[in-house]
């Protein structure tokens, strides 16, 4: 029996990249898989039915169970529908992986309009309607009196958290929005049973090699005789699959991860404040803070 049997799995972004090696790993684990991809290019323009079609076929060709969806995660309609065709097909839903995102960066005084929408639109929008969704479902069978153990993985980003990237405040602040987003669900949502973390990994992937900034060294291929490539995408998903077992109890955590390393983000915090006995005049806050 693998750490997922039985499981019932949306992962978003599925078709390719991380989210892919998510669903290859899920399904080897006994997890019953919708594997949602729009298909669409890096910067989330067109669509195509192929990738998640083609990773539910590997899927299915290996022994496991697995459905293609291609709806828009960021469509509020999409995302009920995406959530309902898991309990139609499999007859529940127990883990949503959030992990479909695109990239438009841009520095600041050039970015437009349509480039911040359209990243916030599939990052933030993308990752709150499948889980306003879920939630809905899974509130509803505790109301009913049904155990509920049932997980929720967001993907979030160094970028926007411990490790701003310039040219991306559009990305930046939406993964910053996805971490917030995370602990207050997970705050929400444990009287249902649902438990909510999230990543932020580094790996190499169509997004990360489009990067400013991380062309390079998470570029380069692993040398001959290196133990193991630390920015495969692969390495990624293990991490994944345990936050989505049944036996885990973790929740509300974010986790750095990459090959051969994991690392819980420490949320903000308070450091030692300055203090005075009466009122603020600028000049003592200069003096205070200086």
């Amino acid at each position: 029996m693998g750490a997922l049997n039985g499981r019932v799995a949306v992962i978003t972004g599925a078709g390719r990249g991380i989210g892919r090696e998510h669903a290859l790993l899920f399904a080897r684990e006994g997890a019953k898989v919708v594997v949602n991809d729009l298909g669409g290019s890096g910067d989330g323009s067109g669509a195509d039915a192929g990738p998640a079609k083609q990773v539910a076929d590997e899927i299915v060709a290996a022994g496991g169970q697995a459905v293609a969806n291609t709806d828009d995660v960021a469509s509020f309609a999409g995302a009920a529908n995406l959530v309902q065709q898991a309990v139609d097909t499999f007859g529940t839903l127990d883990v949503v992986v959030n992990n479909a995102g695109i990239l438009r960066d841009r520095f600041i005084a050039q970015m437009t309009e349509a480039e911040w929408d359209a990243v916030i639109h599939v990052h933030l929008k993308g990752h709150f309607s499948v889980l306003r969704h879920a939630a809905e479902y899974w509130k509803a069978r505790s109301k009913a009196g049904e155990p509920v153990n049932a997980a929720v993985v967001n993907t979030a980003s160094a970028s926007g958290t411990f490790l701003p990237n310039p040219g991306q405040i559009n990305y930046g602040a939406a993964k910053a929005g996805i971490a917030s987003m995370t602990l207050v669900a997970a705050q929400e949502l444990g009287r249902y049973g649902v438990r909510v973390n999230g990543i932020a990994p580094a790996a190499r992937t169509r997004l990360t090699e489009a990067t400013p900034g991380l062309v390079g060294e998470m570029m380069k291929k692993p040398e001959d005789g290196a133990a193991f490539d630390v920015y495969n995408p692969a390495e990624i998903s293990p991490l994944v699959a345990y936050l989505s077992s049944a036996d885990c109890t973790i929740t509300g955590q974010l986790y750095a991860v990459q090959g051969g390393q994991i690392a819980a983000a420490v949320n903000w915090h308070l450091a030692e404040p300055v203090t005075t006995d009466g009122s603020w005049t600028i000049d003592l806050v200069r003096e205070k803070l200086g």
